[in-house]
């Protein structure tokens, strides 16, 4: 099959990224002896910089590694949760039903820097001095500028310059808005940074990192952050200008958290994913539903293979609207969704024609909401400034955007990392450091009673989901994309593409592939498009007829246009493989 690029071939390290310097960064830290952990950690401060309208030090992220010489996969859980103001009644003051998209009242604690720090502390060998300098030299000096960048600061300018002042005094310097090509520089962020690591003293590397957190969470960081949120109030999606709930105090108080993931065994793969604070599981009552069909029988480019996929897609979705949350507030009953029973009386719902309708699973003891106004809030969709999600906006898709790394080393450790949030166009950068804050707080419902209610200190149910995949209890492979929903779709795709078709990661990147916006999204407004299904451009006209012949709402979009994946795999002969993404010509994957 044609492929874009060669798949990257190694046996020291590999990397792969949604962006080159990043990936290049990550490599940097291998080739000077540093491993899987310390390598993530520079790319993943790097992107912050690299693309400041996917991902900034103000968002999120979900982490999951594999740790070779314990032979143990763990998720560090980098998702921020709500401030002790957040409750529904405060909501219900302010004559909301439905958190805004974009400003103060969505942020949520700030996650990434703890999940990052954590990880370098406990996996790690460098200092946080040597994996920030590559960011910190970047930020003074300035970053290639991609197209993508300046047309999103262009989007918002109005809003930056009627509105969000120290945003423009950050994203239009001189008044203008950088030019696609040129060298950006955010010398306030990097100068955070620097004072971050003056404070970052200690007798130990694992106490300078500790000293660090210290200045984010309880130090000057969070105390910009706590005046910024009690002296502003800004416009939103709303229409409205509302101040911040977020405190000093919530800040303090949170610190980011180590789980087992959550897993199924499908085939000779066992699949990790974050837990139900994410969508991840979904993927993995996917392949529970997968299991019941021959999919290697079956043209990985044909009418079949996308209609079965989507099928069960719809299915996997309806739960994750039905019963995940943060497990530390609600019971999700994860094993019974992962159970073969369970499974088996689903699949009696998947036949040879789309279903139009939102079909949650029923299991004793819980009571199931299912959102009958989604399709309805599809009319509140506009192109209001910093609304909607880059990867997907130009197929009409909405959610939160993000980037992804993937990186291997020599002892076969392993990171899969999906920071997000924190973009440029979701909330004003704090003026003392240079950023904005996140908006992961509209992932919550305002109704009361839902798994997904929003509640303090609770974690929204995230779509940023990275994947690891085991082979006989190794490490085998570590992927994901940004894309919001579509996130456990396209990686769900190209893995089965893998598995069964035997395709490489490159192959399997590059192969056309699709989405649904069946179910709710999880961003404002929270809309949904039932039975809708875009096919990538590439896409065989007949494949289009038959689909559209069995009930789905298609349409293809653009030739290169669905996903931003990238993946690294060990096989058991030592050699290391990855692959990046050729949309957008801006992701990259790197090795030797």
């Amino acid at each position: 099959m044609f492929t874009t690029r060669p798949e990257i071939a190694g046996t020291f390290g590999v990397v792969g990224s949604t962006h080159w310097i990043a990936s290049q960064t990550s490599m940097a830290v291998l080739e000077r002896g540093g491993n899987a952990f310390d390598a993530a950690v520079a790319g993943g401060f790097v992107l912050q910089v690299a693309e400041p309208h996917l991902n900034g030090p103000g968002g999120d992220s979900s982490i999951l590694i594999y740790d070779a010489i314990a032979k143990s996969p763990r998720a560090i859980c980098g998702q921020g949760v709500a401030p002790d103001a957040a409750t529904l009644a405060r909501f219900g003051s302010l004559g909301l039903d439905l958190i805004p998209g974009t400003g103060l009242l969505p942020a949520t604690v700030p996650g990434a820097f703890d999940a990052w720090c954590v990880m370098l502390r406990d996996w790690g060998t460098w200092e946080l001095a040597d994996v920030l300098a590559f960011a910190i030299g970047y930020a003074t000096r300035g970053i290639h500028t991609v197209p993508r960048i300046s047309a999103t600061i262009e989007s918002v300018r109005p809003l930056f310059e009627q509105e969000w002042p120290s945003s423009a005094a950050v994203f239009l310097p001189h008044g203008n808005v950088p030019a696609p090509g040129a060298l950006f520089a955010n010398p306030t962020l990097a100068a955070t940074y620097r004072r971050l690591l003056g404070e970052a003293v200690g007798a130990t590397r694992e106490a300078r990192i500790d000293a660090a957190r210290n200045a984010w969470y309880r130090g000057f960081v969070a105390d910009a952050i706590d005046h910024f949120f009690r002296s502003h109030h800004v416009l939103d999606t709303s229409g409205r200008r509302h101040r911040g709930l977020l405190t000093g105090d919530d800040m303090a108080r949170w610190a980011a958290q180590v789980e087992t993931p959550v897993h199924y065994q499908y085939g000779d793969y066992t699949v990790l994913k974050c837990g139900p604070w994410t969508q991840g599981p979904a993927f993995l009552q996917q392949l529970a539903l997968l299991a019941g069909f021959d999919l290697g029988a079956m043209d990985p480019l044909g009418a079949e293979f996308v209609h079965t996929i989507t099928e069960c897609a719809k299915l996997a979705f309806a739960d994750r609207e039905a019963f995940y949350g943060d497990p530390d507030f609600v019971q999700v009953p994860i094993d019974t969704l992962l159970s073969d029973s369970y499974n088996e009386a689903r699949l009696a719902l998947v036949s040879d024609t789309a279903s139009l309708d939102l079909r949650p699973g029923s299991i004793a003891g819980f009571h199931v909401h299912v959102d009958h106004h989604a399709a309805e809030r599809a009319a509140l969709l506009t192109r209001a400034p910093g609304v909607g999600e880059p990867t997907v906006a130009r197929l009409g898709a909405v959610g939160g955007d993000t980037c992804h790394i993937d990186v291997i080393d020599r002892h076969g450790n392993m990171v899969s990392a999906t920071p997000s949030g924190g973009w440029l166009q979701s909330s004003p950068v704090i003026p003392e450091l240079g950023f904005p804050l996140g908006t992961r707080g509209q992932m919550f419902w305002l109704q009361p009673g839902l798994p997904a209610s929003l509640g303090p200190r609770r974690r929204p149910r995230s779509t940023l989901s990275p994947s690891l995949a085991l082979r006989d209890g190794d490490g085998w492979m570590a992927w994901g994309t940004p894309g919001g929903e579509q996130q456990d779709q396209w990686s769900a795709i190209m893995f089965l593409r893998m598995a069964h078709h035997r395709m490489g990661i490159q192959e399997a990147i590059d192969a056309p592939s699709f989405h649904s916006e069946h179910w709710p999204s999880s961003f404002w407004p929270r809309a949904a498009r039932p039975g809708k299904l875009v096919l990538e451009g590439r896409y065989e006209a007949a494949v289009l007829a038959e689909l559209l012949s069995r009930g789905h709402l298609a349409a293809l979009g653009e030739p290169w246009s669905e996903g931003r994946l990238s993946a690294a795999r060990l096989e058991r002969d030592g050699q290391m493989f990855a692959g990046a993404n050729p949309r957008g010509m801006q992701g990259y994957a790197v090795g030797r």
